[in-house]
């Protein structure tokens, strides 16, 4: 089975496409880390895409790294870290197996990231790096869709067009595989003429207690979890379409 690429041309245009969920993922963000942030003092974005939330953790003060595993993503984040002036470290790697220069307080991992393992297995592995980058006492947090967002909400297809690109989208849900799947196909202007590119995504999902298992095999305990029906504006989204974790490590 192959795995997902790193995100190209959907890494290219994330920022001009994707910006829907940025409210209410800060609001996620700023409530469920209410009590901790005030003391972090190092943190790392894992699959940090173009760097909003690596700058933002930055901007109170905070030592940042960043990490992805789309080389464009990294070039991004790099440069909206700089044109923000903000110094981040972006390091490219995988969730997997990534390593940082040193330790930290803080991994948050947004966006549904996490569901693009290609595998359930790599859950653990993917906890396990986190838990071997955060200091003793550190915390986790991130959000994973559920199996009733890519039941639902991805089959069918969807349009999306900005100055010089179109995005057309075709998603499905593969239940023996308890996987979504989209089909991308972009027409990029250049010049007088249009490119034509295709790429691929899909998204694995865990019930709560698979991953509290991985959590707990990789030594997290006190894991909290929240709908994300409470940050939606006006509590527009259904419930069960995707929660946030908070674990810590050896608590």
């Amino acid at each position: 089975m192959p795995e997902n690429r790193p995100y190209g041309l959907l890494a290219r245009y994330y920022d001009q496409l994707f910006t829907s969920q940025l409210g209410w993922q800060r609001q996620a963000r700023r409530e469920i880390l209410r009590e901790i942030l005030p003391t972090v003092q190092s943190a790392c974005d894992l699959a940090c895409g173009t760097g909003t939330a690596a700058i933002e953790l930055w901007r109170r003060g905070i030592k940042v790294f960043a990490v992805d595993l789309s080389p464009t993503m990294c070039r991004l984040a790099r440069l909206n870290a700089r044109q923000a002036g903000a110094h981040i470290r972006v390091i490219r790697g995988d969730m997997r197996t990534f390593r940082l220069p040193e330790r930290v307080d803080l991994i948050t991992c947004e966006y549904d990231a996490v569901n693009h393992l290609a595998q359930k297995s790599y859950l653990v592995r993917t906890a396990k790096a986190v838990a071997r980058a955060l200091r003793a006492g550190g915390f986790f947090y991130f959000d994973v869709n559920r199996r009733r967002h890519l039941e639902k909400n991805w089959p069918g297809t969807h349009w999306a067009e900005e100055s010089g690109v179109v995005m057309i989208m075709r998603g499905s849900y593969d239940r023996r595989r308890a996987k979504g799947c989209l089909d991308l196909e972009w027409f990029v202007r250049e010049n007088t003429c249009w490119r034509r590119s295709h790429e691929h995504i899909e998204q694995v999902w865990w019930t709560d207690e698979e991953i509290r298992q991985s959590l707990r095999e990789a030594g997290f305990g006190q894991i909290q979890s929240w709908d994300a029906r409470q940050f939606s504006p006006r509590g527009s989204m259904a419930r069960g379409i995707r929660t946030f974790y908070l674990a810590r490590l050896g608590a």
